[in-house]
This record gives structure tokens, sequence and C-alpha cells, in this order.
């Protein structure tokens, strides 16, 4: 009975109105995020150099003027998507009655925990050094010392699921389970989902470029080989009709970047 009772105070907390509005700030941000990727990959796309990545974006952030602040800021609102993510992916979706649904909506809520924290520990970190960005993602040496190449490849794996699941969600639009557009205009019901159907892809399309590069990575059992969105960007932008390509994937990570905005809006409570 007391553990019943634990549980559900640390679910009302979890979910309480305070960490849900800390978590649209933390959206918001996210979405911000991404619209500085996007403008650092059309800086890559016409040779402008940069780092088009997270890291990237987050350092620009820093360096705008509120510096450390702001990042901190970001940082916080980002673990309370974390909480909030994790406590859905616990309590939340009751609603769902086909267990095979459910269970796939706990994973998708997981994945979105994961991914706020990995950005929440970079905006935390970047703020912690001042605003200079960590080193550049490589294919770390301890994964071919732990696993060798078979675990770099397992990883590119699984990030290429994670891409494949990404451009999924946005073709049959299954992002609308996450919001709540009942008192959302026609107009922005409509703007919010072809923001979402050019998004989704987009982002799937940007992280299946790490995963190629894990596998390249694996493949040539080189642990010095640059796997981050920066270097899979720049690898996108050195190939033919590259640069046209990348100005594309800018412009649909930039509707994701928007989308955010609106899930932020308009995300169930």
């Amino acid at each position: 009975m007391a553990v019943e009772e634990a549980s559900e105070q640390v679910r009302e907390a979890a979910e309480s109105k305070p960490v849900r509005a800390l978590a649209r700030a933390g959206l918001v941000a996210y979405g911000v995020v991404w619209l500085l990727v996007a403008a650092l990959a059309v800086q890559v796309a016409l040779g402008q150099g940069g780092d088009a990545d997270k890291a990237g974006a987050l350092e620009t952030l820093a360096a705008a003027g509120a510096g450390a602040a702001l990042l901190w800021l970001i940082a916080v609102g980002l673990v309370a998507m974390v909480v909030w993510q994790l406590a859905e992916a616990i309590w939340g979706d009751r609603s769902v009655s086909a267990p095979g649904r459910r269970l796939w909506r706990r994973v998708i809520h997981v994945a979105e925990a994961i991914a706020f924290g990995v950005l929440a520990y970079s905006a935390g970190k970047i703020a912690a050094a001042g605003g200079d960005a960590p080193e550049k993602s490589t294919a770390p040496t301890s994964l071919f010392g732990i696993g060798g190449r078979g675990l770099v490849g397992a990883i590119g794996v699984g990030v290429l699921v994670v891409a494949a699941v990404l451009i999924y969600r946005g073709i049959n639009k299954s992002f609308l389970s996450d919001l709540d557009l009942s008192e959302a205009d026609a107009r922005a019901a409509r703007v919010a989902t072809r923001l979402g159907q050019i998004g989704f892809p987009a982002l799937g399309f940007a992280f299946a470029t790490i995963g190629v590069l894990l596998l390249i990575a694996a493949f040539r059992n080189d642990s010095q080989q640059q796997v981050g969105l920066d270097a899979g960007l720049k690898t996108l932008a050195g190939q033919p009709y590259g640069p046209y390509l990348l100005l594309l994937l800018a412009a649909g990570v930039a509707c994701y970047g928007v989308y955010c905005l609106f899930d932020a809006r308009f995300r169930k409570a």
C-alpha cells in the first residue's frame, strides 16, 4: 500500500502543472535548436562552414548574448520534458486499449525522453564550459574496445531504425496522437499536420546520415571516423548535387523546428 501511495505521489509530481509548463518551454527550446541546426546546415550547403549539429546550435545560442544562463534555462526545460515523457511511458496512455499500441506509445515516450536528455546534457555541458562546444563526435575508441566493430555496427543499425521510425511517423501522421488539436482552429491544425509530415521525415533522413557513418566506421574498423550530425550533413554536401539536397533537408529540419512550437502549444496534457 505504501509503495502504491509513493508511486502515485511520484506520478502526480511528474505530471504537475509546473513540470508540464517547464516541459513545454523545453519543447520550444528544442524547436529553436533545430531551427538553428537548419540555419547552420544552409551555411554548410553554401560552403560557409559552421558546425551544423545540435552542439553547434547550442554554441550559437551561448554566443547570442544570454550565454550560459540561456543554456541552463534550456537544460532545465528539457529535463522537465524528460520527466514528463518518462511519466507518460510509465503511467500514461491508459485510454489505449490495444496492448501492442500501448507498448509502442511507451517506446516513443522513452525515445523522446532519451533525445531530450541528451540535448539537456549537451546544453548543461556547454553552459558549464562557458559556451565552448564539446569535442567532435567520433565512433568512440571505447566502443571498439568493448564490442569491436560489431557493437559500432549494431549502434549504426539502431540509429537507422530510429531514422526509419521518424520517417514512418511523418508519412502515416502518427505524431498527431501526441497532440490535442480539438481547440485549434482549422488552419492551425492543418499547418501543424503539414509541418509534421515534412519535418519528421527530414529529421529521419538527418539521423540516417549518422547511422550510415557509424556503419562505415564499423566496416573500416576506424575508431576516429566522424559520426556526428555535422559530419553526416557535410558528407551529404560533398556528394553530387549534395548542396541542393542539403538545402532541401535544411528546409525540412526547419519545418520540424516550427512543428515543435506547435507541439509545445498543443501537446496532450
